[in-house]
């Protein structure tokens, strides 16, 4: 067998890195928890013409063959991918259980997607997404949209990184501007500011000339809408002031009123109006979101997403929804670079049960098992070397506590290695701190 080799885009965390990973996972779904999202979970492939509805290309999707040297394998699954998010799948769920939900559905989501991107950091090939959406029959209340950074602002500040900023606007706003100016080509204006951030205002000035045929005084007025930023409500002031007016418009900045001044009622400086924030995918109708990580903001969004209205339909039955993603290997992956979290010990066990003897192993797998039974992380030691030596593999393992079973009538005993300290106790009595049972993330 040849030497493996890492595989780019594939990331394999180690041990203590896959406890932080559990650990966020944990808290992010007892948010969604709280606020009444339901878990999900959809297969991991999708007919390929379903994965390219929002706009993605094929290159950028895994493909599945069933028996790749065999020509006489299922053609069908030829045209099955894995899925590269988890809002596609979803909406193919609902269109396929809508008798059976009750709406409006809210649900959550944590999954492995994979994207066939190229690998550099923060971007990856497989990687972990936690979402949110809410979808509804026919209509979807527009104060869904509020709620969404409310929940991403809770989940993300339970958590023991660096505070965020969401961004959000309203593409409402942007299509009803471009509309107000004389732009008919609404879409590819979206995708041109979209890659503003990359490519800077004079080359987007360039390709909106290119794609929608903007003039310079057209491309000129959807940058000074881009400029606009503002931590409340007052944007819209600004966007009144550039003098543009359609029906559109007057709809998007309401919306996007409503979603600032619900924000800083429940976390004042979690969200700021950016209304240069478009999401170029067709998909979206409505708000959107992309949040910042501050100290990482080069590095992207780790969290994103929008009101959709046309992503489900049946006939002539709509499934209109809102939804929001973090992108959780993102997220580790980026703070796992710099040391930005940490465990303070690389196993969960809290006590190592010394092995006087192997006669007397039973001995010690009880007192394992009473530990065990009342809650407290335990394992038994490997060997029954010298005390010295057991003591020494727990140390290198991190586990903070020794157990000494008691031989010829004497009383167990109880080591913190840290301090050397040592006292009698008894497996049915004994409790670990709080900071010590489990291993703690910083």
């Amino acid at each position: 067998m040849s030497k493996p080799t890492p595989i780019s885009g594939f990331p394999e965390w180690s041990p203590p890195q896959r406890m932080i990973e559990q650990y966020v996972l944990d808290r992010i779904r007892n948010t969604f928890e709280l606020y009444g999202f339901a878990p999900l979970e959809t297969r991991a492939v999708e007919p390929l013409d379903q994965l390219l509805r929002k706009g993605e290309t094929s290159k950028e999707v895994y493909l599945i063959r069933r028996l790749q040297a065999d020509a006489d394998g299922a053609a069908g699954d030829d045209s099955l991918g894995l899925h590269f998010d988890l809002t596609v799948p979803f909406a193919r769920y609902v269109l396929e259980n809508a008798g059976k939900l009750q709406f409006p559905f809210r649900r959550y989501q944590i999954q492995k997607v994979w994207r066939g991107e190229r690998p550099q950091e923060g971007r990856y090939r497989e990687f972990l997404q936690a979402d949110i959406d809410i979808v509804d029959r026919d209509t979807l209340a527009a104060h869904h949209e509020a709620e969404m950074p409310l929940v991403i602002g809770d989940a993300l500040r339970s958590l023991p990184i660096p505070p965020v900023r969401i961004q959000v606007n309203n593409r409402k706003i942007c299509e009803g501007f471009y509309r107000g100016i004389g732009l008919t080509d609404a879409e590819a204006a979206l995708r041109a500011v979209d890659k503003l951030d990359k490519i800077g205002p004079a080359k987007v000035a360039e390709l909106l000339a290119q794609t929608s045929g903007a003039s310079e005084a057209q491309a000129k007025a959807v940058l000074a809408l881009a400029e606009i930023s503002a931590p409340d409500a007052s944007f819209a002031d600004a966007v009144r002031a550039l003098g543009v007016t359609d029906p559109l418009l007057d709809e998007g900045i309401e919306e996007l009123v409503r979603v600032m001044e619900t924000a800083a009622a429940h976390s004042p400086g979690l969200c700021v109006a950016d209304l240069r924030i478009a999401r170029g995918l067709d998909y979206y109708t409505g708000t959107v979101y992309e949040t910042q990580l501050r100290g990482y903001e080069r590095y992207g969004s780790i969290c994103s997403g929008g009101r959709y209205d046309n992503l489900a339909s049946s006939g002539s039955v709509r499934f209109p929804g809102v939804g929001i993603s973090i992108g959780v290997t993102r997220l580790l992956g980026l703070l796992f670079g710099t040391g930005g979290l940490s465990v303070s010990r690389e196993v969960p066990t809290c006590v190592l049960v010394a092995v006087t003897s192997e006669e007397q192993r039973p001995v010690s797998n009880r007192v394992a098992d009473v530990l065990r039974r009342r809650g407290v992380p335990t394992e038994v030691s490997p060997s029954a070397a010298k005390f010295g030596k057991q003591i020494r593999y727990a140390e290198r393992r991190g586990i903070p506590y020794v157990w000494f079973p008691g031989v010829d009538g004497a009383a167990d005993e109880v080591k913190d290695i840290r301090s050397g300290e040592q006292a009698p106790t008894t497996a049915d009595t004994w409790t670990a701190p709080p900071a010590d049972l489990k291993p703690l993330v910083s």
